[in-house]
């Protein structure tokens, strides 16, 4: 009896011990070096919802994106077939000594969508897709299967005759065709480009007085005007306004032909197809400045006149579904559209209907239900392209998967971060590790462990200061910690308007014939739901020049600073980009008597070896590549010979070595004493960036840091009218103090500042609140209060005022 008493007690313990398979609880994270992070350890459990935290550049993207998600992704890619990964971009593995407990990462971050004409929120979910096979079931009349419907794919009718050698050989007819839904006109873009030929040249002058008024389009240029000069199909002295109908054919629309310019053998064409293939072909964004509002200038894009903009063709909007064409669906706001497709009822198409209503309602329940399909991914912000990205993943049957979000929250109101908040929360529910890069402290109480970098940004941060509970994050002694809890005090007096910015019925997008007085002299913040109107009222009625919106009286300009990426190589640093280098460069020719370009490293100084890279790339196909210091400048980037010259006993590499603020006192005083360069560090500094190192390359600063970058040097332009959008976006707690300090500046500096935000401290430091809603989509576009910080507290009338007046405790 015993024995067997004792047996079972035996079984009974081996049943409870845990399964050597579920021992694995932990990412365990020794070492880590990429980047700023100095040798991080760390152990991050299985899921659970984690929140990164810490001060911009404090180390948080290095550790949870450019390591523990590169490191997944790297590994999960050496699982294809070498033939496979040498179609990928496979990354480098992550300067780290151990990583255990992986597992596959899906990172959801906030890079743009492309920018692609015939990119749409549509195609970019599949929403287009299943829409697509809908019609083709169940439209009448019936024209086709589904690419019939799309305005990717052109109708194509072709016939011919092949040889069948089978046996006796023998000739068949083949006729082939594919029934389209692009509209011919525009190619599925859903807009015509006009272009202004009197932005192109002077009519009045012949090409050899230079005519041509292209940016870059120069007298010795062979390529351009030269081609045109030399090409005998023109007189190059005469007027071009004398020109023969033959002439002026042949100069605007001839179709391409080989001629010899100078014994080179070049093709010429006319100048409206060049002028298409080397500026509109490429997107406008990627553009220099300069040659951008060339574009802007002679180029207007209008409504394709067949298809009205829809992309496609006749026949694709004669097939309908209840009186409804695919064109009238993917224009409906998602939340409508949801609605209709939940009154279909039809028994073969079931499963798709199902499929449907479940991603129409993801976007509802994500907030983006006042999208339309059609909307181009391009116009989406950050914070919009990441929920796209989202939907995607809802609905997915796949569980523990780690899951990487980069600050899920940005352009949320406090109205929609609960909502969030829950999304994320359902993912970890379902078995899943999720990894949220996060400064909303709404966010970060919701975790179920936090990780705190820090202590400072740059070569300060990259140490853990924390990891633990949200509770053991309040008592703790680091820079979140402290400010956790923080909460800006609404103003006891505002400043007085100088003046108003009056806009008159504007209706750009859902905005219902608006009329609003924006008071200049101070500062304004417009705040509403996400989608109810913010953007469409301050870029499209000041920026884009709306007949409803008077300018400054004052006369002076709008300087807008958006949250578009800034576009850079690894060439591209802090110093490029803000054009710190030329002061730089002219001061250390001026000391040593050479040219300034030899101070370059993308121009005569470069080092030979790695041509001013600093770094050596090999390209190892179908393996990761790797990069390695330059042997010969040893990563300095510069010859030698350049390395002589000093300026202030430093040389042009360790100059660009200093942080900013080391540069700010190097350049004031003494030898090296450069006021221009002075000026531009001390915008710098402003902005809160006095740490980065004037040569970081730009591709490893974070987005919060890229966004303020911008602000840095936008501030050098002369406009009375300052328009930021969301500048809070990837600040810390302690950093957002200091950006209310420099909006001040900006103000008492005699600027307007104009703010689109969410964040509840801009809103309570605000002289002045535009509040737009009360919804989102056709359900916003009205101002639903305007008036002080204070007033809009005590009426509580709107959804921002009930959440302004919780967060001063009102």
């Amino acid at each position: 009896m015993e024995t067997r008493v004792s047996k079972a007690k035996k079984a009974d313990t081996r049943a409870s011990a845990p399964h050597t398979a579920d021992t694995h609880e932990m990412i365990r994270v020794h070492g880590a070096r990429e980047n700023n992070l100095r040798d991080v350890s760390i152990e991050i459990p299985k899921r659970r919802l984690t929140v990164f935290t810490g001060v911009s550049g404090s180390g948080k993207s290095s550790l949870v994106f450019d390591t523990i998600a590169a490191e997944s992704q790297r590994l999960v890619n050496e699982t294809y077939n070498t033939f496979a990964q040498g179609f990928m971009t496979t990354p480098a593995r992550p300067e780290v000594d151990v990583l255990e407990g992986l597992t596959t990462a899906i990172v959801v971050d906030q890079q743009r969508m492309g920018a692609d004409p015939r990119s749409t929120v549509g195609t970019a979910t599949d929403a287009n897709a299943m829409l697509r096979i809908l019609f083709s079931r169940l439209g009448t009349p019936h024209i086709g299967p589904p690419g019939a419907f799309a305005f990717n794919v052109p109708s194509v009718r072709a016939s011919g005759a092949i040889t069948v050698e089978r046996g006796s050989a023998k000739t068949v007819k083949q006729t082939f065709t594919r029934t389209g839904g692009m509209c011919p006109r525009c190619e599925g873009r859903g807009s015509v480009s006009d272009i202004d030929l009197t932005q192109l040249y002077d009519d009045s002058k012949s090409i050899a007085e230079g005519a041509f008024t292209i940016p870059g389009w120069k007298s010795d240029n062979v390529w351009t005007v030269g081609l045109y000069a030399q090409s005998g199909f023109l007189d190059p002295d005469k007027p071009i306004r004398e020109f023969t109908r033959q002439e002026m054919q042949d100069f605007l629309h001839r179709e391409p032909v080989k001629v010899k310019v100078n014994g080179v053998n070049l093709t010429y064409e006319g100048l409206i197809p060049k002028i298409r293939k080397s500026f509109l072909a490429k997107d406008k964004e990627a553009m220099q400045p300069h040659i951008r509002a060339f574009v802007e200038r002679a180029v207007t894009f209008t409504d394709c006149p067949d298809c009205e903009g829809t992309r496609l063709s006749e026949a694709a909007r004669s097939s309908r579904i209840d009186g409804i064409n695919i064109a009238d669906a993917c224009a409906m706001q998602i939340s409508d559209l949801a609605a209709w497709a939940g009154g279909l009822a039809e028994p073969s198409v079931a499963p798709l209907l199902t499929a449907l209503r479940e991603t129409l309602d993801s976007f509802v329940e994500i907030g983006l239900g006042y999208l339309s399909l059609d909307r181009s991914s391009g116009t989406l912000s950050g914070g919009e392209a990441q929920r796209v990205k989202m939907i995607r993943h809802l609905g997915s049957a796949l569980t523990d998967v780690t899951y990487v979000f980069d600050e899920p929250t940005t352009g949320l109101h406090p109205h929609d971060i609960q909502r969030m908040n829950e999304l994320l929360l359902r993912l970890r529910d379902k078995g899943n590790t999720v990894l949220v890069v996060e400064h909303k402290p709404e966010t970060i109480a919701i975790a179920d462990h936090v990780v705190d970098l820090g202590p400072g940004a740059g070569t300060a941060g990259g140490s853990v200061c924390f990891e633990g509970t949200v509770e053991g994050l309040r008592a703790a002694d680091t820079a979140t910690g402290r400010h956790f809890d923080d909460r800006a005090a609404l103003k006891k007096t505002v400043r007085k308007p100088t003046g108003t910015l009056e806009i008159r019925g504007a209706a750009t997008h859902n905005l219902r014939d608006v009329d609003v007085d924006i008071p200049l002299g101070v500062l304004t913040v417009v705040t509403g739901v996400a989608g109810s109107g913010k953007s469409s009222l301050v870029h499209g009625s000041l920026m884009n020049g709306s007949p409803g919106a008077r300018p400054d009286p004052d006369g002076a300009g709008v300087v807008s600073i958006d949250q578009s990426a800034i576009r850079g190589s690894r060439r591209s640093n802090p110093a490029t980009y803000t054009g710190l280098l030329d002061p730089i460069r002219k001061a250390f020719a001026k000391a040593s008597g050479a040219k300034p370009a030899l101070f370059s490293a993308n121009s005569e100084g470069a080092c030979p070896a790695c041509k001013g890279a600093g770094v050596i790339y090999t390209d190892l196909a179908i393996m990761a590549g790797v990069s390695t210091p330059c042997e010969e400048c040893e990563g300095k980037r510069y010859q030698a010979s350049v390395l002589e010259h000093r300026l202030g006993g430093r040389d042009i590499s360790e100059v660009l070595a200093m942080s900013v603020t080391e540069a700010a006192e190097f350049f004031a005083t003494g030898e090296a004493r450069t006021p221009a360069a002075h000026r531009i560090l001390g915008r710098l500094a402003d902005v809160g960036l006095g740490y980065l190192t004037l040569g970081q390359p730009l591709t490893t600063l974070s987005g919060g840091e890229r966004q303020r970058l911008k602000l840095a040097t936008h501030m050098a332009e002369k406009g009375g009218v300052y328009i930021l959008d969301e500048p809070t976006t990837g600040l810390h707690l302690a950093d957002v103090e200091q950006l209310l300090g420099l909006l001040d500046r900006l103000v008492d500096s005699g600027k307007s500042v104009i703010v689109v935000e969410h964040h509840q401290a801009v809103m309570a430091h605000a002289d002045w609140i535009v509040d737009l809603g009360p919804g989102a989509g056709h359900d916003g576009g009205r101002i639903v209060f305007e008036g002080t910080p204070a007033a809009l507290v005590a009426a509580r009338s709107t959804l921002t005022g009930e959440h302004l007046a919780a967060y001063v405790d009102a």
